[in-house]
């Protein structure tokens, strides 16, 4: 655990209400400790604890030139257990009254920790429509919020792409001129998931990579895969009944477009459980044709794999829509600030305005750069280290306008089990796919009842 001790002073808001009570050029002080735990971090995601003791700084120097002081100790925590040793620790410390002041963790976790009053709602304590937190992309504050509440305060994205080996592409008949297009073809739904599979088979059929490895998905089980459900115009959640939504026709078309592709010998029928560090290793060295995974595999592909000409190598662009019913999408899964119950209502005042001085612009795009995450403001764009990293820069235009994200409900992990157990037993053959969509609805009319619209 790092411990920083910083002095300043008070957000305006509680110094107004205190120095009412003094006597005329008497100097408030106060001592206070914040608390920010992160999940699902290590060394290079180390801005998203550090941001907010850089915010403290900020906030004291602001407080101590209005005349007040302010002595904020800023203990940071990330290295966990992975995720699961990260929610265990904040389960743990909830049920002891001693949560962080401060949570980073997935934007699915707000539904639940809401319900049960484990966090309290951002909004209450800072301002949407000021600075920095108007310059944030509208999407990433709707997967912020639950219930038409905004629990938290975006602290990274990321997309996740479909990829192709440019070789490869080339060695089939592509122009370089094709390949600069194809990114606008896809968002233009004139190139789709058909042209997926045949691009695969004709990779494979040239000798440019062996059977199965023309269409390489992801390894194991991930929200990646619902963008191939947005790709056939389906629906996860319904906006104006608030109810997951379950559209067989719209499912049955990725059971069966992955079922196809086994058919077609462009994928793997035993793909899923492929060992991860094998995937990236294969993916960055021209072994796939195409692929999809996340903005943030940049990074490992080109560090670890050690992949010199990523844009001489590999396009990307969204993920194709598979029909007219569907578009072209991407999914964003975004961490999030999150306030939770710990202390008074002034403790959380503070919290919040150290997030928010924690997500302007310069300061994220620390975060954003070393990590290999995309920014969360609009105007990041124009900040000299984003604006010249090549990669933050396109993907962003590219990808993040475009992103939606599974929804803020209780009930979406029982949905997305299901899911993907009807996804495994279609992809293996275990199960025909109108036979695997006929045994999801039945265990979700189960498992959610009335919370599920089932199309």
């Amino acid at each position: 655990m790092l411990k920083v001790s910083l002095k300043g002073a008070l957000t305006g808001c509680l110094m107004l209400a205190t120095a009412a009570s003094l006597p005329l050029g008497q100097a408030m002080a106060r001592d206070l400790t914040i608390q920010v735990w992160a999940g699902g971090s290590n060394v290079a995601d180390a801005y998203r604890v550090d941001a907010i003791t850089m915010a403290a700084d900020i906030l004291e120097r602001e407080s101590a030139i209005r005349g007040e002081e302010l002595n904020i100790t800023v203990e940071t925590k990330y290295d966990f257990d992975g995720w699961g040793g990260f929610k265990q620790a904040v389960t743990l410390a909830a049920e002891a009254n001693n949560a962080p002041h401060i949570v980073v963790t997935g934007h699915e976790d707000i539904a639940p920790w809401s319900q049960s009053g484990l966090i309290r709602p951002i909004e209450d304590y800072v301002d949407f429509d000021s600075w920095p937190l108007s310059d944030l992309f509208e999407n990433l504050i709707e997967i912020s919020s639950f219930e038409g509440v905004i629990y938290g305060v975006p602290q990274d994205a990321e997309s996740r792409p479909f990829f192709g080996w440019i070789p490869h592409l080339k060695a089939i008949g592509y122009s370089d001129a094709d390949i600069r297009d194809m990114p606008g073809k896809v968002q233009r739904g004139e190139y789709t998931l058909e042209d997926v599979l045949n691009d695969a088979k004709k990779i494979q059929d040239a000798g440019l990579v062996e059977a199965g490895y023309g269409w390489y998905p992801r390894v194991s089980k991930g929200g990646d895969y619902w963008q191939f459900y947005l790709s056939y115009g389906g629906e996860m959640l319904d906006s104006s009944s608030g109810k997951l939504v379950f559209d067989k026709a719209a499912m049955q078309k990725v059971y069966e477009f992955f079922a196809k592709a086994v058919e077609m010998g462009v994928t793997r029928k035993n793909h899923i459980g492929t060992p991860w560090d094998q995937w990236y290793s294969e993916v960055a060295s021209g072994k796939a044709g195409l692929w999809h995974g996340g903005t943030w595999h940049y990074a490992r592909y080109t560090g670890k794999e050690g992949l010199q000409d990523f844009f001489g190598s590999v396009m990307f662009s969204l993920i194709p829509a598979g029909d007219s019913n569907g578009n072209a999408n991407t999914i964003t899964h975004p961490l999030v600030y999150l306030v939770t119950n710990r202390g008074s209502d002034d403790d959380a005042a503070v919290a919040a305005q150290l997030i928010a001085i924690a997500s302007e612009p310069r300061i994220n795009t620390l975060h954003a750069i070393k990590s290999a995450h995309l920014g969360i403001a609009k105007s990041q764009q124009s900040v000299p280290l984003y604006a010249n990293d090549r990669w933050a820069s396109e993907a962003t235009v590219r990808l993040l306008p475009y992103a939606s994200a599974q929804p803020n409900h209780t009930g979406f992990s029982p949905y997305f089990d299901a899911m993907w157990k009807g996804l495994e037993a279609s992809w293996t053959g275990q199960k025909s796919p109108a036979q695997a969509i006929a045994d999801v609805e039945s265990e979700l009319k189960a498992q959610l009842g009335g919370d599920i619209l089932i199309r």
